[in-house]
C-alpha cells in the first residue's frame, strides 16, 4: 500500500509533462552543481520546458553521464563555482555557443555537519566558499551578459531561518546568500532582472538516501525516508522534480512581478 501514494505522485508527474507550457522556450540557462540532485532535477525540468541548459560541476566524469541523462538540449563544463575565473569561463563557453544567457540557477553548494566547539577553520572556509563565495561569483559574471527579463534563482535550504542541531554553518551560509539577495536586488534596480531564492527542505535526492545508508544501513532507507516527512504537513518530503518545477516557475514570465523573494518549497515545514 505505501507505494500507492508514489505511484499517483509519479502519474500526476507524467501528465503535467504533457500538459506543460513551454514555459522556457527558446531560452538559455546555466545551472551550477546540475550534475546530481536537485540540480540535475532543475536541468531536466527546463530543457522539458524549452531551455538549452549548460550545467557545471566539478567532476568530467559526472558531467558527460548527466548531460546524456538530460538530453540533446543540455551540455557540460567542468567549473569550481567558488573561482571566478571558472564562472567567467563558463560564461564565455555560453555566449559561444548558444549567443545568449537568459536565465542562471546558483545551485552548487556543500553541506557541513559540526556542532559549536568543533567547528574547524577548515571546515567554515569550505562551507563559506562554495556556498557564499561560490554564489556571488555565479551571479557577478552573468550580470553583463543577461538582458532585461533575465533571471537569477539562488538555491537556498529552510537552513536558513532553521538550522538543525550541527548545521549552524551551514545555515549560517544560506542565510548569507539570502541577505545578499536583498541586496543585489537593490543593485540591479532597473536592469528589468529579477533574482530569487528557491529554499528546500528535505529532498528524496540519491545523495540523501545514500547518507541514510551510511548511517542506518541500505534496509533501514524507505522507513527512515517516510519517518523524515512525518513531520511535514504534506506528509512526505520532496520529490526532485518538484524542486525543478518551482525553479522553472521563477526563471519563467509567469513570475515577471517576483523578486527578491525567498520561496520555501518545502511542503510548508517553514511556516509550523
Amino acid at each position: 500500500m505505501s507505494l500507492f501514494p508514489a505511484v499517483r505522485r509519479e502519474a500526476k508527474q507524467c501528465l503535467r509533462r504533457y500538459e506543460m507550457t513551454r514555459s522556457l522556450e527558446g531560452k538559455t540557462a546555466v545551472v551550477t552543481g546540475g550534475a546530481s540532485g536537485i540540480g540535475l532535477a532543475i536541468a531536466k525540468e527546463f530543457v522539458l520546458n524549452g531551455a538549452d541548459v549548460v550545467i557545471t560541476d566539478l567532476q568530467q566524469e559526472q558531467v558527460d553521464a548527466a548531460v546524456a541523462e538530460i538530453g540533446p538540449k543540455s551540455s557540460g563544463v567542468v567549473a569550481n563555482v567558488a573561482k571566478l575565473a571558472d564562472m567567467e569561463a563558463v560564461y564565455a563557453q555560453v555566449m559561444a555557443r548558444h549567443g545568449r544567457l537568459d536565465t542562471v540557477v546558483a545551485n552548487a553548494g556543500i553541506g557541513a555537519h559540526a556542532p559549536l566547539q568543533r567547528i574547524t577553520e577548515d571546515e567554515f572556509d569550505r562551507t563559506f566558499n562554495v556556498n557564499v563565495k561560490g554564489v556571488l561569483f555565479t551571479v557577478q559574471p552573468a550580470l553583463p551578459l543577461l538582458k532585461p527579463g533575465g533571471t537569477i534563482t539562488v538555491i537556498g535550504s529552510t537552513a536558513s531561518i532553521q538550522p538543525p542541531a550541527g548545521m549552524s554553518l551551514y545555515g549560517g551560509a544560506k542565510a548569507a546568500v539570502r541577505n545578499c539577495v536583498r541586496g543585489w536586488i537593490q543593485d540591479v534596480k532597473g536592469s528589468g532582472i529579477r533574482i530569487n531564492v528557491l529554499s528546500p527542505g528535505a529532498v528524496d535526492t540519491e545523495s540523501l538516501r545514500r547518507a541514510v545508508a551510511l548511517a542506518q544501513g541500505a534496509d533501514a532507507v524507505p522507513a527512515a525516508v517516510a519517518k523524515m516527512g512525518e513531520g511535514n504537513p504534506t506528509g512526505r518530503i520532496a520529490a526532485p522534480s518538484e524542486m525543478g518545477t518551482a525553479a522553472v516557475f521563477l526563471a519563467s514570465d509567469a513570475a515577471s512581478f517576483i523578486t527578491g523573494v525567498e520561496l520555501f518549497v518545502d511542503g510548508g515545514m517553514a511556516q509550523v
